[in-house]
C-alpha cells in the first residue's frame, strides 16, 4: 500500500511542477488563516488494507514568513513505522499481529527562507488503541510522532488555494510500552524514518 501512495505522490508532485511550478508568479495577496488537509488521504482508496486515514489542518499566518497551525489527525496502521524503504517495506513477515489505531492533536510552526521554500516542525501528541488479529482492543498507549519537514509552497488563484510538496523525517522520541507481540516487530526497527513524502493543500482566506 505504501509503495502506490509514494507512486502516487510522485506522479501529481511530477505534474504540478511541469504545469504550475514555472508558470505561476509568486502572488502577494496575503491571507492570515487557511484550513487544509493532505493528497495522502487518497491512500484510503488505493490500499489493500484500509488506512481509514484523515486529516484537518486549521492555520494562521503570523507573518508571511512565520506559520503556526493545529492538525487532527487519525489513522490505523499494520506494519512498524520505522521500516526503511526496500524490501521489508509491507513485508507479511514484518506484520503486527494485529494494528493500532490512533488519534492525534498536532502542533506546527513552518518558516519562510525564500520564496515558497521552507522548513516546518510538526509535534503529535496520538492516543494509540492496539487491537489484535480478531479486532479486539488488548492495549492503550501514547506516543509523540514528530514531523521534520522541508518544503515548497506553490499558490493558486490569487493566493485562495495551494499545495505544499515535501519530504521529511520523521521521529518516536516517545512512546509507551507496546504489547510484546507488537514491540517485538517495532524494536527491530529504528524511531526514525528519512524520505517520508508529504503532498499538504489548502484554502486561505
Amino acid at each position: 500500500m505504501q509503495r502506490k501512495i509514494v507512486l502516487l505522490f510522485v506522479v501529481v508532485l511530477i505534474t504540478t511542477n511541469s504545469v504550475f511550478g514555472q508558470s505561476i508568479k509568486q502572488d502577494t495577496t496575503f491571507r492570515k488563516f487557511f484550513v487544509g488537509s493532505t493528497f495522502m488521504m487518497l491512500g484510503n482508496l488505493l490500499s489493500d488494507e484500509q488506512t481509514d486515514f484523515f486529516q484537518l489542518n486549521f492555520g494562521y499566518r503570523i507573518t508571511p514568513k512565520d506559520v503556526v497551525s493545529i492538525e487532527a489527525i487519525t489513522w490505523k496502521y499494520a506494519w512498524p513505522l520505522g521500516i526503511s524503504w526496500g524490501d521489508s517495506f509491507d513485508a507479511p513477515e514484518e506484520k503486527f499481529p494485529g494494528y493500532i489505531r490512533e488519534f492525534g492533536i498536532g502542533f506546527a510552526y513552518q518558516r519562510f527562507w525564500w520564496k515558497g521554500l521552507y522548513t516546518g516542525i510538526h509535534a503529535l501528541n496520538a492516543s494509540q488503541q492496539f487491537f489484535d488479529e480478531d479486532n479486539i482492543k488488548i492495549k492503550n498507549g501514547y506516543q509523540l510522532f514528530m514531523t521534520y519537514r522541508l518544503g515548497y509552497h506553490l499558490s493558486f488563484f490569487k493566493n485562495r488555494f495551494f499545495i505544499e510538496p515535501s519530504i521529511a523525517i520523521t521521529h518516536r522520541p516517545i512512546h509507551t510500552k507496546m504489547p510484546e507481540s507488537f514491540a517485538e516487530k517495532d524494536n527491530k526497527w529504528s524511531k526514525f524514518f528519512f524520505g517520508e513524502p508529504g503532498l499538504h493543500f489548502g484554502f486561505n482566506f
